[in-house]
This record gives C-alpha cells, structure tokens and sequence, in this order.
C-alpha cells in the first residue's frame, strides 16, 4: 500500500499464519533459548502447560505479514520504534494467527519535507479470537519520490 492509500482509523488484516512446533523450537534455539521454549518435556509440567513460543518470533511473524501485505511496494523506509509492546497470551504450536492494523494518525511531517509518518496498532489474535500480540508502532514513508 502507498502512504496516500492509508486513513486514520483504517483496519487492514492480514494471514493468517500457523505458528509450527518445529519453528517455534528453532527460532528459541537461536535467540531465545528459554526451556519454554525449547525444552518440550519440561515445559510440558511448567507454568504454560506445553511447550509456547517466544514472544520475539510472534513480534517477527507480526512483522512477515505486514511487511507482505501492507508495505510491500510502499514508500516505507523504516521504523524509529515501538511506543508499547505487549505479549497478551502465549502463542502454542499449531495456533493460526492473524493480524489487523489500525492506523492511529497519519501525517507529514512539518520540519522534514517528503517524511510520511502512520502511528498504528498491531493486534495479533489466534484462531479462537484470544490477542496474544499488540504492538503500538510507527513507521516513516519516503515522499520525496527519491526511493
């Protein structure tokens, strides 16, 4: 989508996505190598009743379907960052996800002529409707038609 297509209060959806066992395991091997998320058996008698993944993976998967449906072909250029960031509930193998952003404000800058800027959330539910992932974002858009 291009920045001139988005409105303040607009809900876009994407996915969903199934979050796999083998996936959530790899992932945590590499960058989050908690039990819980890596170590079926124990995490099977932990406080989560199984094995769940980590939230980092759940933000990437938030960001995989923005980035390929949303802002593929876009102007975007970049994030400064997160203002909120809340894992609500666990994300467990064989969850289906899906995202909806709702654009929160949109404007362009008054001090940096062709900066697009969209404030937007980022909520992330599981096939029963649970959020297990909200994001409070921004992102900035290259106006000046210089890519």
């Amino acid at each position: 989508m291009k920045f001139a297509d988005l409105r303040e209060g607009m809900v876009i959806t994407a996915g969903p996505v199934k979050v796999e066992q083998e996936e959530i395991l790899e992932f945590a091997r590499k960058y989050d190598p908690q039990w819980f998320h890596t170590d079926l058996k124990r995490a099977e008698t932990g406080r989560w009743g199984g094995l769940i993944s980590s939230g980092w993976m759940t933000c990437g998967l938030a960001m995989r379907l923005v980035a390929e449906t949303i802002l593929r072909d876009s102007e975007c250029y970049g994030s400064p960052g997160l203002s909120a960031l809340h894992w609500r509930a666990p994300v467990r193998p064989g969850d289906e996800l899906s995202l909806e952003a709702r654009v929160n404000e949109i404007r362009q800058s008054s001090s940096r002529p062709g900066l697009g800027i969209v404030q937007w959330t980022w909520r992330m539910r599981n096939q029963r409707g649970e959020a297990v992932l909200e994001l409070e974002v921004t992102n900035l858009f290259d106006l000046s038609g210089q890519g």
